[in-house]
């Protein structure tokens, strides 16, 4: 038994038991790939996957409890790896990112510019992403550290630590007719053509919630996935914008004007940073934490990741 034969397992399962797939991720033969698994089932003396000829068609009983054990052992192969990297005074190495546009397009760049300095041996990679997709790519062990307003405190395999609030903004080009009835209402808004942002992204359920609660039906117009797109085509006259505060820079630039409403009219979000439960991080990927969330300490990381 040797750590590639599990890491063959493992990325097996990960891409849906297709063995070419396998092959280039690992940068090997297909054949050397069926050749190691049906190695590593002899040696333990159980199947692992189904197969139907040469192709693998499932995960067997017993190699669904396998499965989880040999992810277990190269997470902690990883672990030790970093711990030892730790004390033996290592900065540098690589820190994966996976963040959604808006995080990583306005309040990421700040971040990066004073861990760059801090660090300058460490590689950054910044993955952006759905925040279903930043979850995945953390669970899968594909990023170290994901930034997102939503569905990283529901997954059950991460640790999310909430980081801030902010709100929505309403935003309109330079002498739309809202202007006048400041401060506008949800009704006033209502009124016009919305462009925001797509269900799943920068607390579009809190958007809703609030029409909703108010009895309104909004037209919207247009969704994206991201603000600059938003601001473009508000610029361009299609519709009233609703985007996130940290997302007003520019508007000037834009030719466009944050409307006065009448108090927060869609509450407060939260963007949450998640790490993988049972991954020891490296000290400065720790020292990355502190500095986009303040109140996130390494004591804290480590008592967790210990538990």
């Amino acid at each position: 038994m040797n750590f590639q034969q599990l890491r063959f397992v493992r990325e097996a399962v990960r891409n849906n038991l297709n063995l070419t797939e396998v092959a280039a991720v690992l940068y090997t033969s297909q054949s050397g790939v069926s050749k190691q698994i049906k190695d590593l089932e002899d040696e333990l003396g159980i199947e692992l996957f189904v197969r139907s000829g040469k192709r693998l068609t499932g995960v067997t009983r017993a190699g669904d409890g396998a499965v989880q054990i040999v992810s277990r052992i190269l997470r902690e192969t990883e672990n030790l790896r970093r711990y030892a990297s730790q004390y033996a005074g290592v900065d540098s190495g690589r820190l994966v990112i996976a963040a959604t546009h808006t995080q990583a397009r306005y309040t990421l760049p700040k971040v990066v510019e004073e861990f760059n300095r801090a660090f300058p041996k460490v590689t950054l990679e910044l993955h952006q992403g759905t925040p279903r997709q930043v979850a995945t790519m953390l669970a899968d062990g594909d990023a170290d550290i994901g930034i997102a307003t939503e569905a990283l405190d529901q997954a059950g395999d991460l640790q999310a630590y909430p980081c801030f609030t902010w709100s929505h903004c309403v935003v309109v080009p330079a002498g739309h007719p809202l202007l006048a009835r400041t401060p506008a209402t949800l009704a006033d808004i209502a009124a016009f053509p919305l462009v925001t942002y797509n269900e799943q992204f920068t607390g579009r359920k809190r958007v809703d919630a609030a029409f909703n609660e108010a009895g309104l039906v909004p037209d919207l117009r247009l969704t994206a996935m991201d603000a600059d797109v938003i601001k473009t085509y508000v610029r361009r006259g299609l519709g009233v914008g609703i985007v996130a505060e940290m997302a007003l820079e520019d508007l000037e630039r834009d030719g466009l004007v944050v409307l006065e409403t009448d108090g927060e009219l869609f509450g407060n979000c939260t963007t949450m940073l998640a790490t993988r439960k049972g991954v020891f991080l490296p000290s400065f990927a720790n020292r990355f934490i502190e500095m986009f969330a303040p109140g996130v300490r390494a004591e804290q990381l480590a008592l967790e990741e210990v538990e």
